[in-house]
């Protein structure tokens, strides 16, 4: 049952979709909004040590400027949550991003985080460190947010039969009947056979919601980008997935198709846990 949403944002261009993806998702599905930001005091600390016979600037400036930013960013938060009459908690913490972020996220039932941070301009990648160490560490359920989108659509379940995918296709159900919202289907199958199985078993799963949309299967090309295009075709707003298929030690090392999704898709994902 997914009662508290947490909501990590640095106040950034690319975080303004992230909250505005939990503010909705929160209101709809009628739960408790937590925010967190953090200072990075990694920043500051790299600062304190002479280098090469150079003295380091002084520090509480910078040490003020990154607290005030903190408190302005949830202070617009909590500004764009009144605007849409929910209340949110927020919190400044210190320490590594990533880590502060899992650990908040213990308390609540689901996290969500932007993809592009406020380095997104200078980077190369497609998403960014935090993001990715968030998901790496996380044991909750975790919704990643791409700039520029927004909830408003039905969902996409990605199912391949796995534990993660079972456990995605109950996160479907629970968030579709709450929001109101179709869920679509998207199976990857090397055979038309096995296709037709996991049809059957997620339409066991998804009970009456299974009337509500699409079926989709595919036995060519690459999962990653046939979900993606699958997500387009039916205009959703939410890809839901397992964050890891049969082999995790494998995908953990090797890359899996829920990080190729995370890192390409126009649309929120949902890593289900």
């Amino acid at each position: 049952m997914i009662e508290t949403l947490l909501l990590a944002t640095d106040g950034s261009d690319g975080a303004v979709a992230a909250e505005g993806f939990a503010i909705s998702l929160a209101k709809s599905l009628g739960t408790r909004l937590r925010g967190v930001t953090v200072i990075e005091t990694a920043r500051v600390q790299s600062l304190r040590t002479a280098t090469l016979g150079v003295a380091p600037p002084p520090l509480d400036a910078i040490e003020g400027f990154l607290k005030a930013r903190a408190d302005a960013v949830c202070q617009r938060l909590s500004e764009r949550a009144r605007a849409a009459s929910l209340g949110v908690e927020c919190e400044c913490v210190s320490g590594a991003a990533d880590d502060r972020i899992v650990e908040r996220g213990e308390s609540a039932d689901l996290v969500v985080i932007g993809r592009d941070g406020e380095n997104q301009a200078f980077r190369t990648g497609l998403a960014g460190p935090t993001m990715d160490a968030v998901l790496r560490k996380t044991t909750r359920p975790c919704v990643v947010v791409p700039s520029g989108t927004n909830l408003g659509g039905p969902l996409l379940l990605a199912f391949d039969g796995s534990p993660g995918s079972v456990l995605a296709a109950r996160l479907s159900v629970e968030i579709a009947t709450r929001i109101g919202a179709a869920v679509h289907v998207f199976v990857d199958s090397k055979d038309k056979g096995r296709a037709a199985a996991r049809f059957e078993e997620v339409r066991a799963l998804l009970g009456p919601l299974a009337a509500t949309g699409r079926e989709t299967s595919s036995t060519l090309g690459r999962p990653d980008v046939k979900i993606v295009d699958a997500a387009r075709s039916v205009r959703a707003s939410l890809i839901v997935m397992g964050a890891f298929a049969r082999n995790r030690i494998h995908e953990y090392f090797l890359g899996s198709n829920a990080s190729a999704v995370v890192r390409t898709s126009p649309v929120a994902v949902l890593l289900a846990r």
